[in-house]
């Protein structure tokens, strides 16, 4: 099984908490004595979790960052669904997923597995080439959510949009210029929402393979939110009328 590092209070704790049976080891700054590490520890125990006393010089230089918070595991694969197929065929009631097309900062990312997460998204879809990927400092800003939200990288994004599409999934793309806002479009049932990539937003492909494009209302001075702002704006305004469907 392949093994790999994360770090960070949320993303070690959230490991323990769903899949601690991938946790391998976990390092900790020997000189932290607080509340949040005598709790981490604990968890850590009741799971059988090795727990390996290390200095700070030592953890920076397993992770490459200072940002670790004192804890770094190292964790196997998890058992989220891995592929498109797998995943919807779990899905019970009308699917929400979250297409990212080329997002290349590890925090956005992570902030996206975030809100995706808290409007109970189903999954994050992503290409493996032009895309960041999950890393650690991904998973950390995901503060959990990276444990239990299936992030799948596709090959070709396009056909796999076309595969959504056969599937009766609805693709909503998110666009400055486009002539219609997020509150006209329909998210109550099996939606996809699409958003571009930080700088250049959606690749042509991407934009031609979208069944509609919504702008997020902007009032005002500033001309364009983040990537996970807009994320979360769209996704809980397809939770709101889902609710409001029921």
């Amino acid at each position: 099984m392949k093994s790999k590092m994360i770090f960070g209070f949320h993303a070690v704790t959230a490991r323990l908490r769903h899949e601690a049976s991938t946790v391998e080891e976990i390092y900790i700054d020997a000189g932290r004595h607080d509340r949040r590490m005598q709790e981490l520890i604990r968890a850590a125990q009741a799971a059988n979790v090795r727990i390996i006393q290390a200095d700070d010089q030592r953890l920076n230089s397993i992770v490459g960052t200072r940002r670790h918070q004192g804890v770094v595991a190292k964790a196997g694969e998890l058992s989220l669904a891995r592929n498109l197929d797998e995943l919807l065929d779990a899905i019970v009631g009308p699917p929400l997923l979250l297409i990212l097309d080329g997002i290349t900062d590890p925090h956005n990312l992570g902030a996206c597995l975030r809100v995706a997460d808290g409007a109970g998204a189903h999954a994050v879809i992503a290409p493996k080439d032009r895309a960041v990927g999950l890393n650690a400092t991904a998973a950390k800003v995901a503060s959990g959510a990276a444990e239990t939200v299936p992030y799948i990288t596709v090959t070709n994004l396009a056909r796999t949009m076309r595969e959504l599409k056969e599937r009766d999934i609805w693709l909503i793309g998110t666009t400055e210029d486009a002539e219609k806002d997020l509150y006209e479009a329909d998210f109550s049932g099996a939606a996809a929402i699409v958003m571009g990539s930080e700088g250049e937003g959606m690749r042509r492909l991407t934009r031609e393979t979208c069944d509609i494009l919504v702008s997020v209302p902007m009032f005002g001075s500033v001309e364009s939110l983040n990537v996970s702002v807009a994320s979360g704006v769209c996704l809980y305004e397809a939770r709101r009328q889902r609710i409001a469907k029921t």
